[in-house]
């Protein structure tokens, strides 16, 4: 899917993704000290401005310029001392410029393109990160398609721990984790059912947490 696309399927639904932040993101971030963060991909938000709330400073980045517009609607109804911590960009994770400064955090939630795409997104993310930062890449799995629900269906969008490692391979990042997760797909719109709606169940997801040494 291109921009065109992604604004099509922003326009034709409030809230694509729901408001609710990822489980993924919640568990593996909770209690962590906030710092500088960019969220990939953003989408409309939901992780990015869970981040602020809880002290970040993010940038939330987005190629579908909707998915923008809706994330800073959402922005302007928050409290300022949320709102006054989100920065949104329209923009591309496979070419974007990241700040000479870094990040403490970067987030990479659910991009799923084909692989040539996914490992120039996943390095321009690695890229991006201040000695010591986090990289945390949250997707869904190959084997979901004949082990879970939900999420595509195009094998070519899929992928494993193993090929987010392989991607990054030579960026001097430590692993901290690299698994597939499973997720009850119950709660969280825009991932249940056969594609993206339909019945519950659970998905197979891929997450990988990796680390920039300090310097």
């Amino acid at each position: 899917m291109d921009s065109q696309d992604w604004d099509d399927r922003y326009a034709a639904t409030e809230l694509v993704w729901g408001a609710e932040p990822n489980m993924w993101v919640v568990r593996e971030l909770t209690g962590r000290t906030p710092g500088h963060a960019l969220d990939v991909a953003a989408g409309e938000g939901r992780n990015a401005i869970w981040l602020a709330a809880r002290g970040w400073e993010v940038t939330g980045l987005d190629f579908s310029a909707v998915a923008v517009e809706r994330a800073e609607r959402r922005t302007a109804e928050l409290p300022d001392e949320v709102a006054d911590r989100l920065t949104w960009r329209h923009d591309d994770a496979r070419t974007f410029e990241p700040p000479a400064v870094g990040y403490d955090l970067v987030l990479v939630a659910y991009l799923q393109v084909p692989a040539r795409d996914r490992r120039a997104a996943l390095r321009r993310a690695a890229d991006a990160l201040a000695p010591g930062g986090t990289l945390l890449v949250i997707g869904h799995d190959l084997s979901n398609l004949t082990e879970g629900v939900g999420g595509p269906q195009d094998p070519r969008v899929l992928y494993t721990p193993d090929d987010v490692l392989a991607d990054l391979a030579g960026h001097g990042l430590r692993t901290v984790r690299a698994e597939r997760v499973h997720r009850p797909v119950g709660g969280e719109p825009g991932h249940k059912g056969g594609g993206d709606g339909g019945g519950g169940g659970t998905a197979v997801d891929v997450l990988v947490r990796l680390e920039r040494g300090a310097e």
